[in-house]
């Protein structure tokens, strides 16, 4: 959960631009080489033992920000920047 603010500040999906001319995965304007192998070619590649961790519960956070989905939610707050963007007393929720 997240608030508008930071919904732009959101990484994309990790997967192929959609087939048309000027997209970075063909081969005509450049973009693309042939027999590349992509896990040796990209530089900034995802890590699996990421730095940031989630303030409560430390947890690995899979984006920039400051709380785990779960504490996020629990909470009521953006996930990125820790803004209230829900009010939680009336909810019933358990620990588990």
């Amino acid at each position: 959960m997240v608030c508008d603010k930071c919904e732009k500040k959101l990484s994309k999906v990790i997967v192929p631009d959609k087939w048309k001319e000027g997209a970075s995965n063909t081969t005509e304007t450049g973009g693309r080489k042939i027999n590349e192998n992509k896990l040796l070619s990209k530089k900034n590649r995802w890590s699996p033992l990421g730095t940031t961790k989630c303030i409560i519960c430390k947890q690995q956070v899979h984006q920039n920000g400051k709380y785990c989905h779960t504490c996020a939610y629990s909470k009521g707050v953006c996930a990125m920047c820790g803004k209230q963007v829900l009010d939680t007393k009336y909810y019933k929720q358990s620990n588990v």
